[in-house]
């Protein structure tokens, strides 16, 4: 009789039906928009907030710099000494003075200070940084009889038009999207593998501390009690994660319609968002558009399932067999360690090597090496990778899932049984041979 599917609805139902996971499937969706709420409630009270500005410039040179806005008023103060100004705006409770001393153009720039109570902001002091060199930049230039209107009108800015041998277009947009698709792809399938893998790890303790193990052992081979632990809980790992993100987006707009919250409410969206507007946002969402249908979604799709699924159930077969060599998660850390690493090696190529040059040697390698291969793949596909190349790497790692696999189960069928010692490498290799 094939025992497999009942341990698989097995394990399924015990773990959907777990107070904790269902606790956790409930509440860490709403823990997770709560806090995007909160930040995104902060922002929006500290876009809001109004700083007043001392400006004390005594040689005159930022007269026409400084143009208050609806976030920052500069106060301008004349005909008076700099410790009275101090003292003005410590009265007035303003953010800051700044105090631009009566010098040459030459020397002024070294002796520009800001006096705070308490320590400013490192974005305000850059964006005055940046008005006051700019203008400084400016008066030096007149100084020496540069034609500033000449310089301004000679200004060249670049859009480099990218193609490839065969005459499809691409851009830097498309660039990124490819990112963003690849990017999440890795760290997606990389903290599935971490959370659901260490969840395989503890069922299997907690049925082998428990001796619920020597029932079922007598009736259902080893292999096909692994397999099932495997797929029963991934099966519900995949509901947790299908649940998660339908509540999420079912909390994030009831906050956002209950309490009027703004998740887009960031500064660097809002920067994007101007950059977009001063570009003709119509030709950038088209440009969007375009290289979005260009994207290989079919692909995409296909591949990231296979790929996800591979590299889960082969990192998961390892944690199963963890679990079987060890009575309690604490003799675990010594056999999770170079999982772990291996995990961290395929993060670490795909992400910083990958991501700046898919095609490379080292990304092009380890796109082939099973243990690296479901992230680092991942990554490279959306930039174009031929299909052959992901047809070989995917043969490589579902052969290699069956060795670990076949390789575990020994493992596992000795180990599950064994109680009240704590495993070493070498003890794992003579299990092997059994």
């Amino acid at each position: 009789m094939n025992h497999l599917p009942l341990i698989i609805k097995r394990e399924y139902l015990a773990k959907v039906k777990n107070k904790s996971f269902i606790l956790m499937t409930f509440l860490s969706p709403l823990i997770l928009v709560g806090l995007l709420s909160l930040v995104a409630y902060l922002t929006s009270v500290n876009n809001e907030k109004v700083r007043t500005i001392a400006v004390l410039d005594e040689s005159g040179f930022l007269s026409e710099t400084l143009v208050s806005t609806d976030q920052m008023i500069y106060e301008n103060l004349s005909d008076i000494s700099l410790e009275a100004a101090k003292k003005l705006s410590n009265k007035n409770n303003s953010y800051g003075l700044l105090h631009v001393p009566d010098l040459a153009i030459e020397d002024v720039s070294s002796q520009i200070k800001f006096y705070s109570e308490e320590s400013p902001s490192l974005s305000l002091i850059s964006n005055l940084e940046s008005k006051i060199e700019k203008r400084l930049g400016e008066l030096k230039l007149k100084k020496l009889g540069v034609d500033l209107s000449k310089i301004k009108a000679a200004k060249t800015y670049i859009d480099i038009n990218q193609e490839n041998f065969e005459g499809v277009k691409t851009s830097k947009t498309g660039s990124f999207l490819k990112l963003i698709f690849g990017g999440a792809a890795g760290y997606l399938l990389f903290m599935f593998i971490i959370i659901y893998g260490n969840l395989i790890m503890r069922s299997v303790i907690e049925e082998k501390t428990s001796r619920i193990i020597e029932v079922i052992i007598s009736s259902v081979k080893p292999i096909k009690l692994m397999l099932g632990k495997i797929f029963g809980t991934s099966l519900a790992g995949i509901t947790q994660f299908a649940i998660w993100i339908i509540l999420i987006a079912v909390f994030s707009v009831a906050i956002s319609f209950i309490f009027g919250i703004d998740f887009s409410a960031t500064p660097q969206q809002e920067m994007m968002a101007n950059a977009v507007s001063e570009n003709s946002a119509n030709s950038e969402i088209q440009v969007i558009i375009s290289e979005f249908n260009s994207l290989p979604l079919l692909n995409l799709v296909i591949a990231f399932v296979l790929f996800f699924t591979g590299g889960y159930l082969l990192y998961s077969s390892l944690y199963a067999a963890i679990g079987a060599a060890v009575d309690n998660e604490t003799d675990t850390q010594q056999f999770v360690m170079p999982i772990v690493m291996l995990l961290v090696v395929g993060f670490y190529v795909g992400f910083f090597t990958s991501l700046e040059d898919p095609h490379g040697t080292i990304s092009t390698v380890f796109s082939y090496i099973p243990f690296t291969s479901p992230i680092v793949m991942l990554i490279r596909i959306p930039f174009g990778v031929p299909i052959w190349e992901q047809v070989l790497s995917l043969a490589i790692l579902i052969f290699t899932f069956v060795i670990t696999v076949w390789i575990a189960a020994k493992i596992y069928r000795v180990g599950i049984l064994m109680y009240g010692k704590k495993p070493s490498y070498k003890e794992l290799i003579k299990w092997m041979k059994y």
